[in-house]
């Protein structure tokens, strides 16, 4: 066992972040602090991290971290204290439709069809009704909901309900998908199914995403690299470039090792805090 631990710790060892320069994303010196009348709370310290296209990336950390704090910067929902967020060399602030958010609740409109759900984003920017439709239609087929395209989202199971949320997300075109805890409220086969559906869609779009999660196990099972977030104020204690091509085996027990070290290194952060 100590072998098999060796290994995998020499094949993660050697930390994948490219230069800004080559670079999809690029995040510098990233802070966040909350003030009120009388006090100030540092969310997010000195968070660096650069981004390749078509890369998954998930962040992980303790329990209010400032896991969320971070993708709602990236997404510009959020204003950083300071430090700079760059894509495609661009300048990220503000919300943008080169950025979509996919929620843990849905956020659909139940009224809607799952057709006119997906639509919504581009009803919004003033695209015809008939590249509307098309665009839906595909991206719909994408996640596999085709045969419910005219249903009603109050009719859908809660797996259902999140692709059409990432169908919503994706029909936009945006250089970046943000995912915060998407599956979090699924039970666990759902979840299971949910993951590979995910990964079917990235392998057909070549997306970059950046997931937060607070499941270990789902990290290791989708992601090229995982962010290891520090205690509130959040920094990265460690990047791990998982090691395994996709599909990824939970049963294997190289697998099983490095959930426990990811696991260890967390619960050392939370008895730190």
């Amino acid at each position: 066992m100590s072998d098999e631990i060796s290994n995998i710790n020499e094949e993660i060892s050697d930390v994948d972040n490219c230069g800004c320069e080559e670079a999809q994303i690029c995040i510098k010196n990233l802070r966040k602090v909350y003030k009120t009348d009388d006090s100030e709370t540092v969310a997010v310290e000195d968070f660096s991290l650069n981004i390749r296209k078509g890369e998954l990336v998930t962040i992980v950390g303790p329990s209010g971290c400032g896991k969320t704090t971070i993708l709602r910067m990236i997404a510009g929902l959020l204003e950083p204290t300071s430090g700079t967020i760059l894509i495609d060399g661009k300048a990220a602030s503000g919300p943008g439709s080169d950025r979509g958010m996919v929620f843990q609740d849905f956020a659909l409109f139940p009224w809607r069809s799952v057709r006119r759900n997906v639509e919504f984003g581009m009803e919004v920017a003033g695209v015809p009704k008939e590249e509307r439709r098309t665009r839906a239609d595909r991206y719909i087929k994408l996640v596999g909901l085709e045969k419910f395209a005219d249903s009603r989202v109050h009719e859908l199971s809660g797996g259902m309900k999140q692709r059409v949320g990432i169908a919503r997300v994706l029909v936009n075109h945006p250089e970046v998908t943000l995912m915060d805890e998407p599956f979090g409220s699924l039970d666990a086969q759902t979840r299971n199914i949910m993951q590979v559906q995910l990964l079917r869609v990235l392998a057909k779009t070549d997306q970059t995403i950046i997931f937060v999660t607070h499941s270990v196990d789902e990290a290791l099972f989708l992601s090229d690299r995982i962010i290891i977030l520090t205690k509130r104020p959040a920094t990265i204690k460690e990047i791990i470039t998982v090691p395994w091509p996709r599909p990824r085996d939970r049963a294997d027990p190289a697998f099983s090792i490095l959930r426990k070290r990811i696991l260890v290194e967390l619960e050392n952060e939370n008895v730190m805090g």
